[in-house]
């Protein structure tokens, strides 16, 4: 069984988007200056259909996080915001469970993305997503609400973080500010940074408790 990863740009100050996030701002109100060191990488232009593009540790890293998922979990919110800039093709090119209270029949896309409406919950579509996955990983592809009930549920075993030398002033953050993930002492085993002009890449395992015992 493979494990449970999430990888998100986020800014000095723990935004993940920026304000007012929805089908006219997808990534918020300025959000896109937190992915602007993705976009001419090698591998994110071959994901969009263009050709060329640099290579280097940024792009050797989002190379490697393209091919590990055999499925993908998303909240409601993510999918919403996502539908229209996604089109025909998405970039999953896998199954995606989508947890919403909205029931609907899956909906196929092309290049192999499917969308699994999942009403039961986040646990319930981590189960189908790790039987559609395999031996292969599941992606948390976010947003910030789903992944904070991943790790207060400690289901997240790997979180990769690109930090961005941006303040985003407002947004949403990742790991919250009103005790979204509750009053336990969490801990993470930093295990790579890999440090680049405009993005610094810091890859965290989480530590269970039994792992210290």
């Amino acid at each position: 069984m493979g494990e449970v990863i999430a990888r998100l740009a986020m800014s000095l100050d723990g935004y993940v988007a920026g304000p007012d996030s929805g089908r006219e701002h997808p990534l918020g109100i300025g959000g896109e200056r937190l992915h602007a060191w993705v976009y001419g990488l090698r591998t994110f232009r071959r994901m969009q259909g263009m050709e060329g593009g640099t290579d280097g540790p940024d792009d050797d890293l989002i190379a490697e996080w393209v091919e590990r998922p055999g499925a993908v979990v998303m909240g409601h919110g993510m999918y919403i915001t996502g539908e229209i800039p996604w089109g025909d093709d998405p970039p999953f090119h896998a199954p995606v469970y989508v947890v919403t209270h909205h029931p609907r029949e899956p909906l196929v896309k092309e290049g192999g993305t499917t969308f699994h409406f999942v009403t039961e919950g986040p646990g319930r579509a981590l189960e189908l997503a790790r039987e559609a996955a395999g031996d292969k990983d599941v992606s948390l592809a976010g947003g910030a609400d789903l992944v904070q009930q991943f790790i207060r549920a400690g289901w997240l075993d790997e979180l990769l973080l690109h930090v961005v030398p941006v303040l985003a002033c407002g947004g949403r953050r990742l790991f919250g500010d009103r005790g979204e993930l509750g009053d336990q002492h969490i801990e993470w085993a930093k295990t790579q940074v890999v440090d680049s002009p405009g993005v610094t890449h810091i890859r965290l395992r989480a530590v269970r408790a039994d792992s210290r015992e």
